[in-house]
């Protein structure tokens, strides 16, 4: 198990959370997390994507509808 600090809603304060023992492999890394005090559950996620690059902007901007002037 492992220990991090982080804010727990039902306490109102900051708590250690534990990982418990995760069934899906994840080991220390496990997303899910319980406050040692309470017991309650935050699921911590994560992603990753690409930025879009600049020629691909100037592309998507110039296309399509333009606002005209009344």
């Amino acid at each position: 198990m492992s220990d991090r600090e982080l804010y727990c809603d039902t306490c109102e304060g900051v708590r250690p959370f534990e990982a418990p023992p995760c069934v899906d492999g994840h080991g220390v890394d496990c997303p899910e997390l319980t406050c040692t005090g309470c017991g309650a559950a935050v699921l911590i996620a994560t992603f990753a994507f690409h930025a879009p690059r600049l020629a691909d902007r100037r592309r998507w901007a110039g296309s399509g509808s333009r606002r005209r002037a009344a």
